[in-house]
């Protein structure tokens, strides 16, 4: 199987510095490792590099790097397993390799891609995706791009789990086969609390109403109050004019 070469050429200078000489040169610094093998400081073009990598792969494409020291060459397979970019220039600061062997699984993470349209959304139901990367363990040859799943079915309270998958010869999920993906979950709880609290269109507001009650037994109690006075004092009267 053929695939994307780069030249990288071991560096002797190490540290910030050295990656800063680097940088300036129009180069990015980076590390070869893994297999039991040392650690390898090296630099590539920039350019070389982004152009050799898969549109969809990305960094899970396999590369054949051409190692140059000393004038001398030696190729071996690899994949970048880091990279860091600048967020202002979004250039590529730095580049790990790793050493991979064609008969042996590595561990690199694939897209979920959800397709289709559930029904449950066409019934007031929203569709949450659990996740949208997946961990995966394959040979380098047969890593997928990505890995799609139809969610068509799905219905309110349905979800779609990982041993929903359907995987190619060579490929496995590093999750527990009963992980949710993805699901179709009623509208949230907060909006039929909400609904359920709104008020009734000439109902009285609980505080109002406690309060009416309130100033009614406030006067109810002067009006009786009123009463009783006034009876007293029109006995008083009676007793005055008696004597």
């Amino acid at each position: 199987m053929d695939f994307a070469k780069v030249t990288v050429e071991v560096r002797s200078r190490t540290g910030k510095g050295g990656a800063r000489k680097v940088r300036a040169a129009g180069k990015v610094p980076g590390v070869l490792y893994g297999r039991n093998g040392e650690p390898v400081v090296v630099t590539c073009v920039e350019k070389e590099l982004l152009q050799s990598l898969d549109k969809e792969k990305r960094r899970n494409t396999v590369l054949k790097l051409s190692i140059v020291s000393d004038g001398k060459t030696e190729e071996v397979t690899a994949m970048v397993r880091d990279a860091q970019i600048d967020p202002l220039s979004r250039r590529l600061e730095h580049v790990d390799f790793l050493r991979v062997d064609l008969n042996e699984e590595v561990h690199v993470t694939v897209p979920l891609v959800l397709t289709g349209k559930a029904i449950g959304t066409t019934n007031g139901g929203q569709l949450h995706q659990s996740l949208h990367l997946v961990p995966v363990a394959a040979k380098p040859a047969v890593i997928p791009t990505k890995l799609e799943v139809d969610v068509t079915p799905l219905e309110i309270g349905d979800a779609l789990h990982v041993s929903d998958l359907k995987l190619t010869e060579g490929v496995r999920i590093l999750l527990d086969a009963r992980e949710a993906l993805a699901s179709v979950v009623a509208p949230k709880a907060e909006k039929v609390e909400a609904e359920a609290a709104a008020p009734v269109e000439g109902a009285v507001p609980a505080e109002g109403a406690a309060a009416a009650a309130a100033g009614g037994d406030k006067k109810a109690a002067a009006g009786k109050e009123g009463g009783e006075k006034a009876a007293a004092g029109g006995k008083e009267g009676g007793e005055k004019k008696g004597k």
